[in-house]
C-alpha cells in the first residue's frame, strides 16, 4: 500500500513505545488515526501532541484481550472515518519466568493480549475491509522471540511464536483470495521501550514476586531488562514498519544481525541438533 494520505490508521498499544512511534510517523504520512491502549492517561497525552501537530486523531482506551472491546474499536473507527485501510495489531506484553514458574494467570494475561489480542482484532476487522475492497495492509507485531526462543521467556516465546504463525496464515489466506489487503509480521530484536516493566499494568495481586523466582530466572530476567535499555530507538522501528507496509513487505526484522540467529535456529532444526542457546 503505497499512497497512506488521507488513508485510515488503527494502532492498539498505541500510547507508548513502539505503538506511538508508528503513529507519529503515519501521522507525518497524512494518514487519519484511530489509536488504542489500556492506559488512559498516557493515551490521551499521545492524542494530544499528534493532534496539535495537526493530524485527525481519536483514542479510545481498550483492553485487546477483550473481544468485545476489540469491537468497539472498529465500530468507532467505521463510525468516525468510514474505513480503515492500516491494522497496526501492536498491544504487547512481557515477563521472565521459567516455564514451571509461570502460573495459570501468566499464560491467560500474556496470551489474551499477545495473541488473541490479534486474533480478535482481524476476526472483526478483516471482514469489514475486505468488503470495502480497497488496498490495505495489517501488521501484526511479533518480536525476534517469535523467531527463536530463550530461557526464561517461555509464556513470550509462545505467544510471539503464535502471532508469526498466525500472520503467515493470514497472508496465505488472503493471498489465495487475491486480496488487495498486504500482511507484514514485526519482529524487533531489543527496543528501548518499557516492555520490560509490562506487569505494572497487572492487578498486584497477580504481578511476579522477583524474589520468589530462581536464580537463573531472576539472572536472565536482569538481563532482558539490560538489553531493553540499551535498545534501538521506537522511531527506527516505526520508519521500519512504514516501509514494510510501502513495499509489501512480509517480515520485518529490525536488526540485520538477527537473521543469523534465525539460520542457525533453522540449521537446529534440519541438522537435527538440539536448540543452541543464543547469547541475549
Amino acid at each position: 500500500m503505497q499512497e497512506l494520505k488521507g488513508k485510515v490508521a488503527v494502532i492498539t498499544g498505541a500510547a507508548e513505545g513502539i505503538g506511538k512511534a508508528i503513529a507519529f510517523a503515519a501521522a507525518v504520512e497524512g494518514m487519519h488515526l484511530v489509536l488504542a491502549d489500556i492506559n488512559a492517561t498516557i493515551l490521551d497525552q499521545t492524542v494530544q501532541q499528534i493532534r496539535a501537530a495537526g493530524t485527525e486523531v481519536i483514542g479510545l482506551t481498550i483492553d485487546v484481550s477483550k473481544e468485545d472491546q476489540i469491537q468497539q474499536l472498529a465500530d468507532t473507527a467505521y463510525s468516525q472515518f468510514g474505513a480503515v485501510h492500516l491494522l497496526i495489531n501492536n498491544a504487547g506484553v512481557a515477563f521472565a519466568k521459567s516455564s514451571w514458574e509461570t502460573t495459570a494467570k501468566d499464560w491467560e494475561w500474556i496470551m489474551g493480549i499477545n495473541l488473541y489480542g490479534v486474533s480478535h482484532a482481524l476476526r472483526i476487522f478483516v471482514p469489514r475491509m475486505l468488503a470495502a475492497n480497497q488496498p490495505g495492509h495489517i501488521v501484526n507485531t511479533a518480536s525476534l522471540a517469535g523467531l527463536i526462543a530463550e530461557p526464561a521467556l517461555a509464556a513470550y516465546n509462545v505467544s510471539k511464536f503464535g502471532v508469526v504463525a498466525l500472520s503467515e496464515g493470514l497472508y496465505h489466506d488472503l493471498s489465495l483470495r487475491k486480496s488487495s489487503i498486504g500482511v507484514s509480521v514485526l519482529c524487533p530484536s531489543w527496543v528501548k521501550t518499557r516492555i520490560a516493566d509490562s506487569e505494572r499494568q497487572r492487578d498486584p495481586a497477580d504481578r511476579s514476586q522477583i524474589e520468589s523466582l530462581g536464580k537463573v530466572t531472576q539472572k536472565t530476567g536482569a538481563a532482558v531488562m539490560q538489553a531493553v535499555a540499551s535498545g534501538i530507538a521506537p522511531e527506527k522501528v516505526a520508519q521500519d514498519v512504514m516501509d514494510g507496509v510501502k513495499n509489501n513487505q512480509f517480515y520485518i526484522l529490525t536488526h540485520p544481525e538477527s537473521k543469523a540467529a534465525v539460520h542457525i535456529r533453522a540449521e537446529d532444526i534440519i541438522q537435527g541438533r538440539s536448540p543452541t542457546l543464543l547469547p541475549i
